[in-house]
């Protein structure tokens, strides 16, 4: 197979034997690639500053189909985003936000755009306080980019613009907020059994997410938004998403 070069963040890693890496890489033009790092653990070998975990690195890989292991040649370390080991809070962050992409997608989907959020959900994990905010971010560019992002102009009960409510029903099997907030009596449809009540401000926040900065959110909001993304993330993907659940409970106990 031909080598290709990409920039990707290292987000799973185990060890192949005494000087190899097995790998899982988030690629920004080639997605989630899992292979082999041989002699990753050598003294000056071609993996320039080790492969850990929350770095980013220059790649050039030979790529392989998505069953079996890609073979990694050279990785050229770039960025290691310290602030993601120098506070609880900011390690859990950026375990956080590797659990989302690891979840989220698939090996060989790339999605450029989720991966510039990463890595800048990464960086904003160096600015203490700001590492909910840098996971919601992520959260939320890893449901729109595979198709998920909730509908927030619309009732998705209703099929007419979401009217102003104090509280709207989130549907999650449906994607959307309605006015209703009661799933109905008798249905032969399982994904109109549950229903979450949110708070009109949490949608006027999600409304906003590529744009509001930490500083102009309410704490209180934030952490609401953080669980229904949390919730609806579970329902999307069906896995635990470990890291993500450790993380919500950590900041907001």
């Amino acid at each position: 197979m031909p080598l290709v070069s990409d920039q990707a963040i290292c987000i799973r890693h185990w060890d192949w034997s005494e000087t190899s890496q097995t790998v899982s890489l988030f690629a920004r033009e080639h997605g989630i690639i899992r292979g082999i790092a041989k002699g990753a653990r050598r003294e000056h070998s071609t993996f320039s500053g080790g492969i850990e975990l929350m770095t980013r690195g220059d790649i050039v890989v030979s790529l392989k189909s998505t069953d079996a292991l890609s073979t990694l040649a050279s990785w050229d370390l770039q960025e290691t985003f310290r602030a993601s080991r120098a506070t609880l809070a900011g390690f859990y962050g950026g375990m956080a936000i590797l659990d989302i992409v690891q979840h989220a997608l698939q090996p060989g989907d790339p999605h450029p755009d989720l991966y510039d959020a990463a890595v800048s959900g990464l960086r904003d994990l160096a600015q203490v306080g700001r590492e909910r905010h840098a996971v919601l971010g992520v959260a939320w560019h890893a449901l729109a980019q595979t198709g998920h992002a909730p509908e927030l102009a619309a009732d998705i009960r209703a099929g007419r613009p979401l009217a102003d409510a104090a509280v709207y029903g989130f549907w999650p099997g449906l994607g959307g907020f309605s006015v209703e907030t009661t799933p109905p009596s008798l249905t032969a449809e399982p994904n109109l059994q549950t229903v979450w009540k949110v708070r009109r401000e949490t949608v006027h926040f999600l409304r906003r997410i590529d744009t509001v900065t930490a500083a102009e959110t309410d704490g209180d909001t934030q952490r609401r938004a953080m669980q229904l993304l949390l919730a609806y993330f579970r329902w999307v993907f069906g896995d635990e998403a470990r890291a993500l659940t450790q993380f919500v409970a950590m900041v907001d106990p």
